[in-house]
């Protein structure tokens, strides 16, 4: 029997799945599929890693799923283009669906598979779901992508239609057209791919409370409220929460957390129109930019060794949670690339490797914000002060002293570096690159 393949990747939820509906509707029986890719897991170095601990309880929460709706579920560890090799010998597959990722290694992967798929006379067809516009659909007049964020989330909004907010049917039409496979191989384990289990809190996968919600705006950048945000970006960077499921909420309780949500469509746009971005800093005027390669340094902001409270808490949370609150997220980007004159990329790797929520066009996007150097980006001489930062979004000292308790003792060091000082050597920095680059 004919069946179509559904690639699971960014969607590890059966509900409002766009990709999946097409496959359901597709005439064909199902059978949904998940591979852990080497090509992604042979990067990561330690045993112990909350992010694929994460997607294998997804996984499998997926594959009971699947055999509650009476189909089988598969999951492999290999490169992608291996295992479709070895489906296709098995298994007589008419298509292949997805969901459109937008990073550079996966539009190359998937059109590898895309490719494997045409040559076997096989549909390959990938849907829209983890964004609500991609690639060309919200761009200038004259067809360009939107080099400030203001006029395309204006654009995006005028764009913005009710049905394109309303659920995926998936979970409605899963009951009849799911295959049941008579044989299918074990799933792999966490040990049998070299990994160890992690226990990490994470808030569940669900709508946040309305008043939670609400208040967004208010208590987005407080950082002593331990529900400061909806904490929600791990299942938008996973798929467990569809996109769509959280905008409809945001666009009826809170236009802030919706302009948010409409930054992660811009980024993730941004990303697959200039695949570079991970590796290079848009504005060639900053190219040039001498920063220090100052492994001492790094390493002391990577532990919060700083000497700056504000920014010592915030490293130490991501440390220890794989979680850091946007505003201290801002504070500590900013130090690293500013008062110690440290490149920006090394602070996205080094967030990248903990971040529970890691997301490359979003975090190559704030990154280069915060360096000046981005598609949009605050100026670059803007430097802000990790004192001022403090007392204004935790004025009691509550969160630095949750995560820095020896604050105000012997214990705690001292600066590393004095703040006006670091301030106007990255100011110097910059405006002799910049004036370097433009022949001035």
């Amino acid at each position: 029997m004919q069946v179509a393949l559904f690639w699971h990747r960014r969607d590890l939820r059966l509900h409002d799945n766009a990709g999946l509906t097409a496959a359901l509707q597709s005439g064909l029986p199902v059978v949904p599929l998940f591979i852990y890719d080497t090509d992604i897991l042979d990067h990561v170095t330690r045993p112990r890693d909350a992010r694929v601990t994460f997607i294998h309880d997804q996984v499998e929460r997926l594959a009971e799923q699947t055999a509650a709706a009476g189909g089988t579920f598969l999951a492999y560890y290999g490169r992608p283009e291996e295992v479709f090799r070895q489906l296709f010998e098995q298994l007589d597959v008419a298509a292949v669906y997805t969901n459109t990722d937008y990073e550079p290694y996966a539009t190359a992967r998937d059109a590898a598979v895309a490719q494997q798929c045409r040559q076997r006379g096989i549909g390959f067809e990938a849907r829209k779901d983890q964004v609500i516009f991609h690639r060309r659909e919200v761009l200038t007049k004259s067809g360009t992508p939107h080099r400030s964020f203001g006029p395309y989330r204006d654009a995006w909004l005028a764009a913005l239609r009710p049905e394109m907010l309303q659920p995926a049917p998936s979970a409605e039409l899963l009951r009849g057209r799911l295959q049941h496979l008579p044989t299918a191989p074990p799933r792999p384990t966490l040990p049998s791919m070299g990994f160890e289990r992690y226990a990490q809190f994470v808030p569940a996968a669900e709508l946040p409370a309305e008043q939670l919600v609400r208040h967004y705006h208010a208590t987005r950048d407080q950082l002593h409220l331990v529900d400061s945000s909806t904490r929600r970006s791990v299942h938008l960077r996973f798929g467990t929460l569809s996109v769509r499921e959280l905008m409809r909420q945001a666009q009826e309780l809170n236009p802030k957390l919706l302009a948010e949500l409409i930054w992660r469509d811009y980024f993730m746009m941004l990303l697959w129109h200039y695949p570079q971005l991970p590796e290079q800093s848009f504005e060639p005027r900053l190219r040039g930019v001498p920063f220090r390669h100052a492994e001492a340094d790094f390493q002391r902001w990577c532990a919060g060794q700083t000497g700056y409270p504000l920014i010592d808490a915030g490293m130490r949370e991501l440390n220890q949670t794989g979680y850091l609150p946007n505003r201290a997220r801002i504070a500590a980007a900013s130090f690293l690339v500013k008062h110690l004159l440290i490149d920006w990329r090394w602070g996205e790797r080094y967030f990248g490797d903990k971040l529970l929520d890691y997301d490359l066009a979003l975090n190559v996007g704030n990154w280069q914000w915060v360096a000046g150097t981005g598609v949009v980006a605050a100026p670059w001489f803007r430097v802000f002060s990790p004192d001022s930062q403090l007392q204004k979004f935790d004025p009691t000292h509550e969160y630095v002293r949750r995560w820095v308790p020896e604050l105000g003792t012997p214990a705690y060091p001292a600066p590393m570096v004095e703040h006006k000082w670091a301030r106007q050597r990255a100011i110097d920095t910059y405006r002799a690159a910049y004036q370097t680059a433009a022949g001035g």
